[in-house]
């Protein structure tokens, strides 16, 4: 019973980021070499999409070289602790994506960007959405969060532990992003990234350390950004990278850069 309610200082003892981020960088280095290759089926997804399972594989096979099988038991098992979230901050972690996605679409009405002639939202699939993107998110939440959050913002704050994170969190990305867009789209999607990695460390700080809150708003983000007008197809990550940023911003300036949560 004990192995399951060790405190997160305990559990983030002896774990090594720059150790994960370099195994998921190995990790990701077949899936990178097919990026230009679609998979198989309507989406026209790249073979870099599946780059969703390093980290969390990459946080397993640390964890269980320094704490065994139970360790990455207990590693997965953070996915589900849905408990911990008070019934408040499902608020943000449900609808705050989908309110910027919102109005970055207003945005980009009132600007004269570019939008669909006929915009087509699939209302009836985004159930089936939440929970495609949840299961893809907890792979990834498993390594960011699970793994890399804790023992960073312990030794300098959550700002600079979502800073470090969202930066590799980008870099990660950027090959698949670049070589499918351009070069502005790519940079506005990394902005925008960074600025998410802010909000999942405030959420994932403010629900007592919930990896299931911080894949769930992963899961949203995604959700949010398939159901942009026709399938994101004129998604624009420039417009939706500043209103983010603007929203970390504010909740750096409201929460305190240090911890980034709520004092009790």
């Amino acid at each position: 019973m004990a192995e399951n309610v060790k405190p997160r200082e305990c559990m983030s003892a002896g774990r090594s980021p720059p150790a994960f981020f370099l195994l998921l960088f190995v990790l990701s280095v077949p899936f990178l070499l097919f990026s230009g290759t679609p998979l198989p089926g309507p989406a026209n997804l790249p073979v870099s999409a599946l780059m969703l399972v390093c980290p969390g594989l990459a946080a397993a096979i640390l964890v269980f070289r320094e704490e065994g099988g139970g360790g990455v038991r207990r590693l997965v098992g953070r996915v589900a602790d849905f408990r911990k979230i008070g019934a408040a901050w499902y608020l943000p972690i449900l609808f705050l994506m989908p309110a910027i996605i919102l109005i970055s679409y207003g945005a980009a009405l009132f600007s004269g960007r570019p939008l669909p002639a006929d915009p087509f939202v699939p209302y009836l699939l985004i159930p089936a959405f939440v929970l495609l993107f949840f299961v893809a998110g907890a792979f990834e939440e498993v390594g960011w969060t699970g793994y890399a959050t804790d023992p960073l913002q312990e030794r300098w704050s959550a700002l600079s532990a979502a800073l470090i994170i969202g930066t590799v969190w980008a870099i990660w990305h950027f090959i698949p992003w670049i070589l499918q867009n351009s070069p502005v789209w790519a940079a506005g999607q990394s902005l925008s990234t960074v600025a998410l990695r802010v909000l999942i460390v405030w959420l994932y700080n403010n629900t007592r350390g919930s990896v299931f809150a911080a894949s769930l708003f992963h899961g949203m983000v995604n959700v949010s950004e398939f159901s942009f007008p026709n399938y994101g197809s004129h998604y624009d990550p420039v417009v939706t990278g500043v209103i983010t940023l603007a929203v970390a911003v504010a909740v750096v300036a409201v929460w305190g850069p240090a911890t980034l949560a709520c004092r009790s």
